[in-house]
């Protein structure tokens, strides 16, 4: 390995020369113990670590980063772990989405204002894996991400349980009476039995495999299982690896190209990925100066089918069997035709090479091209008078018959409303009826809370009805499944078309058309809207405010506007003042 040249490290103005300033820097470390033979001459590598008391996906993480710290060692780094926003999915409100932002920003200034010449990135739970990225790739030093990894599976009476998506399906057989709330309480002792993220094909185990596809971590390591000693080795061999990226000068933007994103959304599709994944990856290729767009989603959903068969999408399997089954090398194998082999990942190979031995165990669970899950890719987009800018459906996962469908809207203002009147067995609604949720997006919920699958009324559930379909600003769980219209772009809070709809109008939506109307007449929607009052905003002070202010929409990626890169522009140089 060639090694830079010790004055050529970022780290080497904090402590290269023998001034004040570097004095006190100098000083400072050796209160803490440290003396110039640990940094002196060697690379500085940051561990941003989102380990927390309150996140069950990061639980693992306090001896994952000394893992990491071990492996820095080995390859003759200098590692200094800096904690940040944990962001647990579960526990976070209004939702995780409004602080991705935020985390993303911690990141790039936790890099900026330290003496850092490379960084890895540990996260996992939902909003980590983008936030974590998005402020690495702004910063543009060589980074590489550490996945938490999927939990094991879950057991209930001998029934294997996957998270989120059996909680709404055993949710619903509460609600319907047919389960007691002793096996409720059955269900939740079980569908989490250890640290990691979910083990379904939730947001989770979409953005962490995005990151293993964009080559931003070791080649397969987002199939590894949380509690899978293979998860230690990874950790080990992240943090030697990164040395090595330094003295490469192998940074994001060298890695990051348009066909890495490509490679990303083709991988998204034959995952049969969460809806999230169209926000985040626009967002993070945003950050790389890479312009996507719905219509690339849409146009690779297309092409590329669904060949992971695991929940919600596939009925049995999950991440664990997954993995054994080859991981996402494997399905990466498989899908090999749609992806631009020559990109390169933070191994340094191209991803040809690095997929080159990887292999296919069980084709039950990674299916070959011709024998899919589901003929088409994961997602489709939808565009109409109800959504110009678009929306997202999860066609895998969701059933046949409402794929072209027509119906009367139950508008819903606020999931608050929706909650007290949705079990109420008066509710005038039918399997017909298309249910809406508005005033739920990026600036309305605010921050796009994840209620996008919304409820089956109990009169309908008591009739045997567990799907129909729904439509809403927000977001829905990646573990979520069903006849789900989300991201309605623009959203109703700020004056989008949704907010003209009313109960009783006919909604049209056709899948393999890909549009999404509501059956009004044009003169009709004018006149509404010159009727409509503005709301108010959510926030008044503090990072909500800021939030409000500068979030884009959905199909935008919900970034904010002043941290994105203009699509062909380099990424800005890491600036230290």
């Amino acid at each position: 390995m060639t090694r830079k040249d010790p004055s050529t490290l970022r780290s080497h103005r904090w402590f290269g020369d023998k001034g004040l300033r570097t004095f006190g820097h100098r000083s400072r470390m050796r209160q803490m113990g440290y003396d110039p033979q640990d940094w002196e001459g060697r690379p500085i590598i940051a561990i941003v670590n989102t380990w927390s008391d309150i996140n069950p996906c990061h639980a693992h993480f306090r001896s994952r980063a000394e893992s990491v710290k071990t492996g820095v060692h080995q390859s003759g780094g200098f590692p200094l772990e800096l904690p940040a926003l944990s962001l647990a999915e579960q526990f976070v409100k209004p939702s995780a989405m409004m602080y991705r932002n935020l985390l993303a920003m911690e990141v790039e200034e936790l890099i900026r204002s330290h003496p850092i010449d490379g960084v890895v990135l540990m996260g996992g739970c939902d909003k980590t894996t983008p936030a974590l990225l998005m402020g690495a790739i702004s910063m543009n030093v060589p980074a590489i991400y550490v996945p938490a990894g999927p939990m094991l599976r879950g057991n209930w009476q001998g029934r294997i349980l996957g998270s989120g998506s059996d909680s709404w399906k055993y949710w619903d057989e509460l609600r319907a009476g047919e389960i007691t709330q002793a096996d409720w309480e059955g269900v939740e002792r079980g569908i989490a039995r250890s640290f990691g993220h979910c083990m379904t094909m939730g947001t989770a185990s979409t953005m962490t495999a995005i990151a293993d596809a964009l080559g931003m971590t070791l080649p397969g390591a987002s199939s590894i299982p949380a509690a899978d000693s293979n998860h230690v080795a990874m950790s080990k061999e992240a943090g030697r690896r990164i040395v090595h990226m330094v003295h490469e000068e192998l940074t994001p933007s060298k890695i990051l190209q348009p066909g890495s994103f490509r490679n990303a959304i083709a991988v998204a599709m034959a995952m049969g990925c969460s809806t999230n994944a169209i926000i985040h990856l626009i967002a993070i290729a945003r950050r790389a100066g890479v312009d996507i767009t719905l219509d690339d989603f849409d146009a690779a959903s297309r092409k590329v089918p669904v060949v992971a068969n695991v929940r919600p999408s596939g009925a049995e399997y999950l991440m664990e069997d997954f993995y054994y089954a080859g991981g996402l090398p494997g399905l990466m194998k498989q899908i090999r035709q749609h992806l631009d082999l020559g990109m390169i990942s933070v191994s340094g190979n191209a991803i040809g090479q690095d997929i080159e031995t990887a292999r296919v165990f069980n084709d039950d669970v990674i299916r070959p091209l011709d024998k899919p899950i589901y003929k088409e890719g994961a997602l489709a987009v939808l565009k109409g008078n109800l959504a110009p800018d678009g929306c997202v459906i999860k066609p895998s996962a969701c059933s046949a018959e409402f794929q072209d469908h027509t119906g009367p809207a139950l508008v819903f203002d606020s999931y608050e409303e929706l909650k007290d009147r949705i079990d109420d067995d008066d509710l005038d609604v039918t399997r017909d009826t298309v249910l809406v949720l508005r005033n739920a997006g990026p600036v309305g919920g605010p921050g796009m809370p994840e209620w996008g699958m919304l409820p089956i009324p109990r009169k309908l559930l008591r009739q045997g009805v567990r799907d129909m379909l729904r439509v809403s600003d927000c977001r829905m769980s990646g573990t979520s499944y069903g006849a789900c219209v989300l991201h309605v772009s623009p959203e109703a809070h700020i004056g989008g078309p949704l907010a003209l709809l009313r109960t009783g109008d006919l909604v049209r939506v056709s899948i393999p058309g890909r549009s999404i109307d509501m059956l009004v007449a044009p003169e009709e929607l004018a006149r509404r809207k010159s009727e409509l009052a503005p709301r108010g905003e959510p926030f008044g002070r503090g990072f909500g405010r800021m939030y409000a202010a500068h979030v884009s929409q959905a199909h935008d990626g919900c970034d904010f506007d002043f941290l994105e890169t203009a699509a062909g522009d380099p990424v800005p140089e890491p600036k230290i003042f």
